[in-house]
């Protein structure tokens, strides 16, 4: 599982890549309907569970206050201090509703009779220390690098086709490590130690992102690229395992899709955070270096490359510079919480491996 994700993290960018400079960007969307047909058409056809159905309450309540609450904090990281300041209306009612949706969540949950995320996982030491460090690690790593194309289309100034195949490199890390992790943990039955290794690479990884700049070539990067790949490929999948060797049985599923939630829940605030320090950095760097250039947006700037590149050398050399600066700030700014998140994986426990499925050849109820 971790390989797929791996290949389609980078396939994803080299084939949007491919679309945006060959068809229209609104394929981008598009080119999702026949794949998940497909992919529908193939659980459908292919995937053959034994089951025996009994009747559950599903909690629909708990789903739609955790939705609202969370796109109601995700509007508050993203909105605040850009499309309104932060002690705006707008904002302060949005934190509101946030912290009055959450809690009625919390509430819902303690009494919902198969609540959608059961607060009896958040007694179990190894759940909630995966959990946070997968928040973390969603928030550090991916809120950061999906600015790397960025940097490699504005600032070494590649197409978009071309930049999501530059980003093989850190898939290559995460596919090279995750397999060879999850070999020797199948071999050993030791499993802690590839998280926190993979922490420790990731972290220097984003550092030597952190120190690129306008003459960084493409062999370093991608040298950079493989080392956070790396640290990723011995983490996120190992996590999982963790958590799903920590739990109940009947807590398996919603356990596993809770990591997945959490790094998600993660990667958005890390991107809307990013994003924030990256705008603030390019609009003081272009405002020490172009001081009377104030009709270029940065905005227009982050958005498109192609602007940057038809810029005449007396504003396109200082717009790069200040876009390389802005764009490795916020790796600068990732390298704390990525050690955040190894201090927190140190204090999980490591619980011997179980040698067995939980999934046999008899029916079993859902």
């Amino acid at each position: 599982m971790g390989s797929v994700f791996a290949a389609s993290s980078v396939g994803g960018p080299l084939i949007g890549g491919f679309i945006v400079d060959n068809l229209d960007w609104r394929w981008v969307f598009f080119v999702n309907l026949p794949i998940g047909i497909l992919a529908m058409a193939a659980t459908a056809r292919f995937l053959r569970l034994p089951v025996q159905r009994r009747e559950h309450k599903i909690d629909y309540a708990g789903a739609a206050l955790l939705v609202a609450g969370v796109t109601a904090l995700l509007l508050v990281t993203v909105w605040g201090g850009s499309e309104y300041e932060w002690g705006s209306p707008q904002i302060i009612a949005l934190s509101v509703a946030a912290a009055v949706l959450l809690t009625l969540f919390v509430f819902q949950e303690s009494r919902a009779p198969e609540p959608i995320l059961p607060l009896r996982l958040f007694r179990n030491r190894t759940f909630v220390i995966t959990s946070t460090t997968g928040f973390i690690l969603g928030l550090a790593m991916f809120g950061s690098i999906v600015f790397l194309p960025l940097f490699l289309q504005a600032v070494i100034g590649v197409t978009p086709t071309h930049s999501g195949l530059l980003l093989v490199p850190l898939m290559a890390g995460i596919l090279t490590s995750s397999i060879i992790s999850g070999r020797r943990i199948s071999a050993y039955g030791r499993y802690k130690k590839y998280p926190v290794a993979g922490l420790a690479i990731a972290a220097v990884g984003l550092f030597l992102l952190s120190t690129m700049d306008t003459g960084t070539s493409l062999v370093i990067s991608s040298l950079y690229m493989v080392i956070l790949g790396t640290g990723m490929g011995l983490t996120m999948q190992v996590l999982v395992i963790a958590v799903q060797n920590a739990v109940e049985v009947h807590d398996l599923g919603v356990a596993t899709s809770s990591q997945a939630f959490f790094r998600s829940l993660g990667g958005s605030f890390g991107t809307a955070l990013f994003g924030a320090v990256m705008g603030s950095r390019l609009a003081t760097a272009l405002a020490g270096r172009l001081p009377d250039a104030g009709s270029i947006g940065v905005g227009d700037l982050t958005g498109s490359p192609e602007m940057i590149r038809a810029l005449p050398d007396a504003l396109r050399i200082p717009v790069i510079e200040s876009l390389a600066e802005a764009v490795t700030a916020s790796f600068t700014v990732a390298v704390p919480f990525a050690v955040a998140a190894l201090a927190m994986i140190v204090f999980m426990p490591e619980l011997p491996l179980r040698d067995q499925a939980h999934v046999s050849s008899a029916p079993v109820e859902l």
